[in-house]
């Protein structure tokens, strides 16, 4: 019987254990530890979700910001084509060409950083359309920067819309007074690099010319690159300026950023003198193959391509090889813009008493920002020109010189060969010299000028296939 009980017991026991086993092994033990870590982790996962709504609310109020700034841009280049280009079909297909384009990515662009970018979109235009133009004034040792100076800061309509940059090379403590003394009105800048420049000992009479390359290649980057303008315009500290100087630099902005056939817009005609110009010409625009210089306006993206190649010297004769120019033309004026008073300079006056002195600086306002001038577009331009040109009536310099032409209108003088050029040239007070082949302010290898009232064409026979390179 005993034993029978003390089986029994032993057989509950086991079953119990049994019983027990099952019944806690189906039990989630530490379900309160799981559930107090589970709740840390779904606060955890609140706030991250939390966090990056609001990163993501921060991305699409940017994103709204900078579609509001692209049609900003956009606006204010419709504007100004509207305004400059007479609001024709051709300008707004240009503003709506510009709006499909792909915008480039700062931090795509060479030797350039997202936080090294002080100009955006945003400010390339005044809130009244008109276009922001850094003018880069090239300084050295001349103290008469300041009578270059005190023109542009008082014929500029505005300081918001021209910035001036003042860049000077040299180290020349009396100029940089003077350049200081100008405060706020303008900036600043130094060219850092004063180190001597080995040159080949063919050239060390011509040092002042390497030294002069090396100060555009600097100053052009800082214009470009560091403060982040997109258009400039250049100027050297002997140039005294026209009243409209600034009023033509705008009115033919929209030309530079609509024709991917010019590069340039130059104040500067190379035979302005009196006696070879339209006196009554004011107005009077052109198109040209040679770079004239002297007060040029350029685009960041022509210095994008230009700079990473820059010259160590003769920056100018350079930038006229056809592997730069790349059959580009500027815009060139009737009236010069510019004329230069630096008669002691690098060049020691190469030219100055036979030809620069002479020229006649525009003094009458033209209001450029209100006229049509589409018919320089390449399109317009090239057909008119080539019809007036050859359709002229053909005659020789006895003819000109002693005024014995009946009829009235243009009339052509031709030359097959460089020598016949040049001796045509000189007869008639034009400069004779060529640079890559291309006669200065010649369009087409045409050379237009006015003597004694006559419009007068020195041109090349109408089968003309381009500049000879040798003619140097």
């Amino acid at each position: 019987m005993r034993k029978k009980s003390i089986s029994f017991i032993f057989a509950s026991l086991c079953l119990w254990g049994v019983i027990t086993y099952f019944l806690f092994l189906d039990r989630p033990i530490g379900r309160e530890y799981n559930k107090d870590n589970i709740e840390g982790q779904i606060d955890d996962i609140e706030k991250k979700v939390k966090q990056q709504f609001a990163e993501n609310k921060k991305f699409i109020q940017a994103l709204k910001h900078n579609l509001k700034d692209q049609k900003k841009s956009k606006d204010a280049i419709s504007a100004i084509l509207v305004q400059n280009l007479d609001n024709n079909e051709p300008a707004k297909e240009l503003v709506d060409k510009m709006d499909r384009q792909p915008r480039p990515i700062p931090d795509q662009e060479k030797n350039r950083k997202v936080d090294e970018i002080k100009h955006t979109v945003s400010d390339k235009f005044l809130p009244n359309g008109n276009p922001v133009i850094a003018v880069l004034v090239f300084s050295c040792n001349r103290i008469t920067v300041q009578r270059c100076l005190d023109q542009l800061i008082s014929l500029r309509p505005s300081a918001e819309q021209f910035p001036i940059i003042v860049s000077q090379d040299c180290d020349h403590e009396p100029t940089s007074t003077i350049i200081q003394s100008y405060g706020e009105q303008i900036t600043h800048i130094r060219q850092p690099d004063q180190r001597d420049i080995d040159v080949p000992p063919k050239e060390k009479k011509f040092k002042g010319y390497f030294k002069i390359a090396r100060h555009y290649g600097w100053a052009l980057n800082q214009v470009f690159l560091e403060f982040g303008y997109e258009t400039a315009i250049v100027v050297e500290d002997d140039l005294d300026v026209a009243p409209d100087f600034f009023e033509y630099f705008s009115g033919t902005y929209p030309l530079l950023m609509r024709d991917s056939t010019l590069w340039c817009i130059s104040a500067w005609n190379d035979n302005g003198k009196s006696e070879l110009i339209d006196e009554n010409g004011h107005d009077l625009l052109y198109r040209t193959d040679f770079f004239p210089g002297l007060g040029w306006m350029l685009t960041k993206d022509t210095w994008m391509e230009l700079g990473p190649k820059w010259p160590k010297s003769y920056w100018d004769d350079w930038i006229r090889k056809p592997e730069q120019r790349k059959d580009r033309a500027c815009i060139r004026p009737e009236l010069s813009r510019t004329m230069t008073f630096g008669k002691i300079g690098v060049s020691n006056g190469l030219f100055f008493e036979k030809h620069l002195r002479f020229i006649k600086l525009n003094d009458v306002f033209v209001p450029f920002t209100k006229m049509n001038l589409t018919y320089l577009l390449k399109d317009n331009y090239d057909m008119a020109f080539v019809n007036e040109v050859y359709r002229s009536r053909v005659v020789n310099y006895t003819e000109l010189k002693k005024d014995a032409i009946q009829n009235p209108g243009p009339v052509r003088i031709t030359y097959h060969t460089r020598q016949a050029y040049k001796n045509t040239a000189k007869m008639l007070g034009l400069m004779d010299d060529f640079r890559s082949g291309v006669p200065r302010t010649s369009y087409r290898g045409v050379v237009t000028f006015f003597y004694k009232g006559r419009r007068v064409h020195l041109a090349p026979n109408a089968n003309w296939a381009g500049y000879d390179i040798t003619w140097s």
